[in-house]
């Protein structure tokens, strides 16, 4: 079941018209998917660990995490949030495009999403996967997962739908403003006689560093590629919009957490608890960790800040708080509306202004070869054609 509502009459769906998502006929969100009850937790994490030869055991210890929250990740109720405030606002708009909710490792399934929108007949698809940013796990496999569902459709005998992929939103608005008044609401929570000397602590997903300097299109590679260097501007620009709001310059740093790989595989540092440590000893009085890194208060924002991280703030008497994701902000929703219009208008080739905080400017639309590379070469939807994609 992929949760689709109907597209609704004919009006503000023809091409010429501000609000026209023309030629895209169907919005789909594609994320990562979670268990919803403690017997999926093995199989959801045999779904994302395929392919890597990771024992049972192995599994089964890392699905403790799930456990401590009755075997079920938030990320499925968050998605659910996240289509309902796309619709309502879609609407509101006056935007007629049907949103239908796809994922990569559990219900509801990416291919029976794609089979859907397929038998209810549309032909051009726009997709928003919840990932703001460039990388091969944030975004390149993504795409691979669109060409094996759509190659899973053709085997079947259907013809699915032409496939596009939302540029990256990680420095619009409606990604940004959010967090910024995270961050604020943070900071009102800190002790007052020491909140003016809090340290900002940006945290995201930590990748192999060969993953990180590989990401990006090919020009961005080296020195973390463009994974690093977009949570960077990202940071940045929160930095200075809470400097306009309090007159405060917070000290910040970017820092990682989610750590999975092998230990002889270099992944990018420092951890965020290792970084809460170091300021502890430099004498810092508090702090907020702000997950820049992450779309909603899934499991690994859940139990590795607010579970592991407090745990070590808690231990070192360190004052901490975490701020909050942009989850299904208005905002967040409106934002995304924007970069589908905008996208819907340059492919009817037209010139939209196109959106973008910081110095990086807009991201490509469509991913160039040799953008975020795998080390095994496959298949993947919605980029450049090059000789393996699909």
């Amino acid at each position: 079941m992929s949760d689709a509502l109907p597209a609704g009459p004919a009006g503000p769906g023809d091409s010429g018209d501000s609000l026209s998502p023309h030629p895209y006929d169907a919005l789909l969100l594609l994320s990562f998917g979670g268990p919803e009850g403690p017997e999926d937790v093995v199989p959801f994490l045999e779904n994302v660990t395929r392919g890597r030869g990771i024992p049972r055991e192995r599994l089964e210890e890392v699905g403790q995490h799930y456990y401590l929250f009755g075997g079920v990740s938030p990320i499925n109720a968050q998605n659910r949030r996240l289509l309902e405030a796309l619709r309502e606002d879609l609407a509101a708009a006056g935007v007629a495009l049907p949103v239908y909710w796809g994922n990569r490792n559990w219900a509801p399934y990416l291919t029976d999403a794609l089979r859907e929108i397929t038998k209810d007949g549309h032909r051009r698809v726009l997709v928003l996967a919840t990932s703001a940013y460039a990388s091969y796990s944030g975004c390149r496999q993504y795409r691979e997962n669109l060409a094996e569902s759509l190659a899973a459709l053709r085997e079947e005998g259907l013809t699915p739908p032409q496939v596009d992929k939302l540029r990256h939103y990680f420095n619009h608005p409606g990604f940004l403003e959010p967090m910024t008044d995270g961050v604020l609401a943070s900071l009102a929570e800190l002790p007052a006689g020491v909140r003016e000397r809090a340290h900002l602590a940006f945290t995201t997903h930590s990748i192999p560093t060969t993953a990180a300097d590989t990401s990006g299109p090919p020009e961005a590679h080296g020195d973390g590629g463009a994974y690093v260097a977009e949570h960077l501007d990202v940071a940045g620009q929160i930095v200075e919009a809470v400097r306009e709001r309090t007159g405060v310059t917070y000290p910040w740093k970017l820092v990682y957490q989610s750590r999975s790989g092998p230990p002889h595989v270099p992944w990018l540092e420092p951890d965020i608890c290792d970084h809460l440590e170091e300021l502890h000893g430099q004498g810092v009085p508090c702090a907020v960790m702000v997950p820049i890194g992450f779309v909603s208060d899934h499991m690994e924002v859940l139990y590795d800040l607010d579970t592991e991280a407090m745990a070590k703030a808690e231990e070192l008497g360190l004052p901490v708080r975490r701020s909050a994701t942009v989850g299904a902000d208005p905002r967040f929703a409106a934002g995304i509306r924007e970069l589908v219009l905008e996208r819907a208008a340059t492919e009817r080739g037209e010139r939209p202004e196109r959106c973008a905080l910081g110095a990086l400017g807009p991201s490509h639309d469509v991913c160039p070869v040799g953008c975020c590379p795998a080390r095994t070469p496959k298949p993947a939807a919605a980029g450049a054609k090059e000789s393996t994609t699909a």
